[in-house]
């Protein structure tokens, strides 16, 4: 059972590192957030299953913090993701569509 504990854990701590790398690499806030939440997540749950298995007394302290990364990663990304639209963050030059801009852009003209 430690051996499956471990494995999990390292599964998890190479999520993170790879998080890392993506949040360096990539060329823009949204990006970077994408790579960020969706590696941290993942990871926050293998960390949290391979401790569970260690200390199986543990599983329902570890459930609720799993939920609770679950339902707050998504929606933090997205806060971010719109403060940093909001305040006209830079886009790559490879970015091919804006849908937000593109919505605010129908509201505008219907009201107009």
């Amino acid at each position: 059972m430690e051996l499956a504990a471990s494995l999990l854990m390292l599964a998890g701590s190479i999520f993170f590192f790879v998080s890392s790398i993506g949040i360096v690499r990539m060329p823009d806030i949204y990006n970077r957030i994408q790579a960020g939440t969706k590696a941290t997540t993942m990871g926050s749950i293998l960390m949290l299953a391979g401790v569970g298995i260690v200390h199986s007394d543990w599983w329902p302290k570890l459930i609720v913090a799993l939920l609770f990364v679950l339902l707050t990663n998504p929606i933090s990304s997205h806060v971010v993701a719109r403060s940093a639209h909001y305040t006209k963050e830079e886009k790559t030059d490879r970015t091919v569509s804006d849908k937000l801009e593109e919505d605010f852009n129908e509201t505008q003209e219907g009201e107009a």
